[in-house]
């Protein structure tokens, strides 16, 4: 019995943003590994030899990379981008009055801004969300000539407990597919990016049992939603097949989770190109949020 992940263009969008929604107030105490891989993202920056004036960062969830590119770029103006308004709104709430930062509720896949207009776009574990064509499309057509792309994403080896787990019980997809390093990097060259650089690196959380680490995936809004998901309740027993098949790969009493972080960077081609937007890419109404009053 295998379970087959289901690629992105199989998950179920509206469903994803409400998960975002819900999260939007526990995010921060349980993202403590989405910190850990923005922080090495943006100690990347320091390789980058660029003077950014307008910073678009894609994902931007609570404002934890916006806050910290505008500590780090004093005149730069940062544009965060989420799918999920409660996200963006937490992060406009976090923001001095006197800032650099605007925050807007938009589909990654169709950027609400016109081509070549930033600098340097700026995405941390987003990707996995979308369908990396577009996404990576769209981040190709609003950099202006000569600007950098810098992401992460979670690889196939991301939750392979989990998942082998629910391989014990049905052949339903319970998580969905992570591209792979060199897959990220033929779609970034797809994009007409230029001079892709990839690597990768492992991490794993420990949880005293199983309960708790799906509570902190509820915490994170990484709900299952894969259109072909079954809709129905789990079953009792179901879920202690599942439940006794992670169990079982504890390791010195704690139960594991492995994810699989992909870090990529490259640049737009220095002479200007015309861009179309990806087919299909407009699915999510937009919405700017506001100015904070005094």
């Amino acid at each position: 019995m295998s379970e087959r992940p289901a690629p992105a263009g199989m998950l179920d969008k509206v469903q994803m943003r409400i998960a975002f929604e819900r999260a939007a107030t526990t995010y921060d105490a349980a993202a403590v590994l989405q910190r850990e891989i923005a922080e090495r993202m943006l100690e990347r920056l320091d390789l980058i030899k660029c003077r950014p004036r307008r910073i678009l960062d894609v994902g931007c969830g609570t404002g934890h990379c916006s806050r910290a590119l505008e500590r780090r770029y004093r005149r730069a103006r940062i544009i965060g981008v989420d799918i999920a308004y409660a996200m963006a709104w937490t992060g406009k709430m976090r923001t001095r009055w006197r800032n650099r930062q605007r925050f807007v509720c938009a589909d990654a896949e169709a950027l609400p801004l016109a081509d070549g207009s930033v600098d340097m776009v700026l995405s941390n574990l987003t990707l996995q969300w979308c369908d990396p064509d577009a996404v990576l499309h769209e981040f190709a057509r609003v950099l202006r000539p000569g600007g950098v792309v810098m992401f992460t994403s979670f690889g196939p080896d991301t939750l392979c407990e989990l998942r082998a787990a629910w391989q014990t019980v049905d052949e339903r997809p319970h998580v969905h597919a992570f591209l792979d390093m060199h897959d990220l990097g033929d779609a970034v060259l797809r994009a007409g990016l230029a001079d892709p650089v990839m690597d990768v690196e492992h991490f794993t959380l420990t949880y005293p049992d199983v309960l708790t680490l799906l509570r902190d995936l509820k915490n994170l809004g990484a709900h299952n939603v894969i259109r072909t998901r079954n809709r129905g309740l789990t079953g009792k027993r179901s879920f202690a097949r599942f439940r006794s098949a992670y169990e079982a790969q504890a390791r010195d009493g704690l139960i594991p989770a492995t994810y699989e972080a992909v870090y990529g960077h490259a640049w737009a081609a220095t002479a200007p190109r015309s861009h179309a937007r990806a087919d299909g890419s407009v699915s999510i109404p937009l919405a700017g949020i506001g100015r904070r009053g005094r």
